[in-house]
């Protein structure tokens, strides 16, 4: 279907099933198509049922006939999982979305040649608005890359990087950002909350006026200072709003949160 190859998730947690969902759903693979490895009976039957899919006990036994790989499991897991898919493999495209694994760590567990592409999501690519970065190994060619972006389009958007060190700043920024704008989003419904609205309708209002404002944001041509100036009249209550803000070191904070990301990210992942 749409010249995507045979799939093998190995690991159908929950980002492993968030793909396999998106792919389905959007028709560009069947469940034919589709096979995944989980070691958890419970899981396996659970995602089966759900999807109509395969998924075996034997990340081995999933890769037959896969020309692509998409790798899902828990970072402690990988080296041993790694080992179980190299005699699997090795004219197969590696997908990698395993935190704080690199391509070096990856192409040692693999057969030599592999083509090799490490990825940071987000967890909104749970309901298909994620957004994910890869890094291709130098095996990876140009229909593989198509296969990628396709592949992780299911469930968001997708951007390449051809620098690894990059992914550092791409966990401190996409992949840690949902939990600050949770954080945002939680201390904007506080705000109602105080000044006397009822909880449930000042969640709902920071709930969609975070959507609203980001959708805007991802489809304008303007830059997001003039969104902002937008609707930031002369001393009117955005201005007074905006003001406070900068009176508690908001922009700093995010700015900080980023690069405190990035710093652990690198410190996990040895560089």
């Amino acid at each position: 279907m749409r010249g995507l190859p045979r799939l093998a998730v190995i690991g159908v947690g929950n980002m492993g099933e968030a793909l396999i969902q998106g792919l389905l759903g959007r028709g560009l693979l069947g469940t034919g198509d589709i096979v995944g490895a989980e070691r958890l009976a419970s899981r396996a039957q659970e995602v089966a049922a759900r999807h109509g899919v395969t998924v075996h006990p034997d990340p081995g036994q999933a890769c037959a006939g896969a020309r692509a790989v998409l790798l899902a499991v828990k970072p402690q897991d990988v080296d041993a999982t790694l080992a179980e898919l190299a005699p699997h493999c090795a004219d197969a495209l590696v997908i990698s979305i395993c935190a704080g694994i690199t391509l070096e760590q990856l192409d040692r567990g693999l057969p030599p040649g592999t083509a090799v592409a490490r990825v940071m999501p987000n967890s909104p690519a749970l309901v298909g608005a994620g957004v994910s970065v890869y890094c291709p190994n130098t095996h990876v060619d140009a229909v593989q890359m198509g296969w990628v972006e396709t592949l992780l389009g299911a469930v968001g958007t997708v951007h390449r990087v051809d620098k690894e060190a990059l992914l550092d700043a791409v966990t401190g920024l996409s992949g840690s950002g949902p939990a600050y704008a949770f954080a945002f989003l939680e201390a904007l419904a506080d705000g109602g909350v105080l000044m006397g609205l009822p909880r449930p309708l000042a969640r709902a209002l920071a709930s969609q006026t975070l959507l609203g404002a980001a959708t805007l944001a991802a489809t304008s041509q303007e830059h997001p200072a003039e969104l902002r100036d937008r609707v930031t009249s002369p001393a009117g209550t955005t201005a007074a709003g905006l003001r406070a803000l900068e009176a508690g070191g908001f922009r700093h904070a995010v700015q900080e949160a980023v690069r405190a990301g990035t710093l652990r990210s690198r410190e996990l992942g040895g560089s």
